[in-house]
């Protein structure tokens, strides 16, 4: 069994996917890579296949028709072998130094006493003509290098939540949580690192910068205007959040638990109402309201704890005057977290 598999989801990736390969080699065979080719135009799966056969003992490569980001991400957890997974984007890639580090910290954790299931580090936006990179990381918000629970969990800042790039989880808990993100369908990293949560019980932080993340190109979903044309995938992945919570028995998690996961709504939510009303058009505002009026539908008390709290507060000012307001709170965002 491999220590941990790694998982690359790929698209017309022959650009830039060799950098983050080359970046994984290194963890030489306790590492399982799994290069996903989803469906692409290009020269994508000839490259995974130069490197299958280069490394057979560690890269395989999956070949299958195009269902997005989320169903290649579906078919590496249905493959891995690895005792931890991790996803890796095509266009990123990790620092050699900390991820020698990661392997021999997962040794080390999968000797002790406890089960870890989620393991989390810092990552860096690579922003694109950015001399100063913006690193994420969670020193302030959970207990360094040791094992921890919900309990132990302290106040993450607003606006902050664990993205993708940030854990590795255990495979058999992703296996046994059921879960399957959607095909077709941009940004479903979100539910990767929402419905897991109430499964998770132990986890472990290094305070290390392993994750690179690349932002730069035109054509990236987290490009502003790319997120605005597929802000109905965005809505939906939203409302997909909003119905898992509002059907678990949400009021027996943990306190920490549910708070950090009505955190994460709100930062999801919020997202949503801005590239709506970035939009600037008025099919977009009704979708906006319909929106609000779906969670409110869905659970009332979710919708007071978005809607009137700081981020969903700031996003529904009203008038003309209220949607400047919400944009320019945006604007002085992206300047200070360099987000897209």
């Amino acid at each position: 069994m491999k220590l941990l598999t790694i998982t690359i989801p790929c698209y017309n990736s022959q650009a830039y996917m060799r950098k983050c390969v080359e970046s994984l080699l290194p963890g030489g065979e306790d590492v399982e890579i799994l290069i996903v080719n989803d469906g692409s135009k290009d020269d994508t799966l000839q490259i995974a296949r130069e490197y299958e056969e280069k490394y057979p003992n560690i890269v395989r490569v999956i070949d299958k028709e195009n269902g997005g980001h989320g169903s290649a991400v579906n078919a590496g957890i249905e493959h891995a072998c690895g005792i931890f997974f991790k996803v890796v984007d095509s266009d990123d890639w990790v620092k050699e130094s900390t991820y020698l580090e990661i392997l021999l910290k997962l040794k080390e954790l999968i000797g002790g006493d406890k089960v870890i299931d989620m393991f989390i580090s810092n990552f860096v936006y690579e922003k694109e003509g950015e001399k100063r990179k913006k690193v994420m990381s969670y020193r302030h918000a959970l207990p360094k290098e040791e094992v921890f629970g919900w309990n132990d969990v302290k106040h993450f800042h607003v606006g902050q939540y664990i993205l993708m790039h940030s854990v590795i989880f255990r495979t058999k808990l992703l296996k046994e949580c059921g879960l399957k993100l959607p095909e077709h369908t941009f940004y479903v990293d979100n539910l990767f690192v929402f419905e897991p949560l109430p499964y998770v019980k132990n986890m472990y932080y290094l305070d290390v910068n392993f994750y690179r993340h690349y932002i730069g190109r035109a054509d990236q979903s987290v490009n502003e205007q790319v997120m605005i044309s597929r802000v109905d995938q965005q809505i939906r992945v939203n409302k997909l959040m909003v119905d898992y919570f509002s059907g678990q028995n949400n009021r027996q998690f943990p306190k920490k638990l549910r708070s950090y996961m009505m955190n994460y709504l709100d930062i999801i939510t919020t997202i949503s109402s801005v590239m709506l009303i970035r939009s600037g058009t008025e099919e977009n505002l009704e979708k906006k309201k319909e929106l609000w009026d779906y969670i409110k539908k869905k659970d009332k008390a979710l919708f007071n704890r978005l809607r009137f709290g700081i981020l969903g507060g700031a996003t529904n000012l009203p008038g003309r005057g209220g949607r400047k307001i919400t944009v320019d709170g945006y604007k002085l965002c992206q300047k200070i977290f360099k987000f897209n």
